[in-house]
């Protein structure tokens, strides 16, 4: 339970780091947040509860085909607030664009060859 609590906070203190420095350097923030942060803790925490080669193995390589889809977020959103759109319905429609992307992945994935 602790470790799970530990994992939480650490988690919810990065993404707090980040919010505080895009108030003030958004492109600094940006730069923070690209990085793979988040996977690298994951693959450390998968590692220590499960230290398994294969397993790592098809996380990681699972985790690149997944970014994939999430990129086209971050261009439709400043799209859209650049044309006028709201905060709110920008972010609503670039999440609903990548679960869409997701799933097709899901679908298409397997199809070539990716075990996902």
């Amino acid at each position: 339970m602790w470790a799970f609590v530990a994992k939480a906070l650490l988690a919810g203190a990065m993404i707090a780091a980040i919010a505080e420095i895009g108030r003030r350097l958004p492109t600094a923030a940006a730069l923070i947040a690209s990085l793979p942060l988040v996977s690298i803790l994951g693959m450390i925490f998968l590692w220590y509860a499960r230290p398994d080669v294969e397993n790592m193995a098809r996380h990681a390589g699972a985790t690149f085909w997944y970014v994939i889809p999430s990129l086209p977020m971050f261009l439709v959103i400043p799209a859209l607030l650049r044309g006028g759109m709201g905060f709110w319905p920008s972010l609503l429609i670039g999440c609903v664009l990548t679960i869409i992307l997701y799933l097709a992945m899901m679908q298409l994935g397997p199809r070539f060859g990716l075990r996902l």
